[in-house]
């Protein structure tokens, strides 16, 4: 692992609209490209809230193998 970070979003927001903006917010942290949703993105976060972004899901070229993304609800 190169990086981490936990981003906390409590607004009265729709699960979707929290997950972009968490995935901005990385982004913006580590000083990167926004990535493009996948087919196979999209369907791995919506089976286990998880997925992994690789060089496929970015225009620019990436310094590391993958972007790890992934929810972690706390009730």
């Amino acid at each position: 692992m190169l990086k981490d970070m936990v981003s906390e979003h409590h607004e009265e927001d729709t699960r979707t609209h929290k997950v972009f903006a968490a995935i901005d917010e990385a982004c913006r942290e580590f000083d990167l490209p926004k990535p493009i949703w996948l087919d196979k993105n999209i369907r791995e976060f919506q089976d286990h809230s998880r997925t992994k972004f690789y060089q496929d899901s970015f225009i620019e070229e990436i310094p590391f193998d993958y972007l790890d993304f992934h929810v972690i609800e706390e009730d």
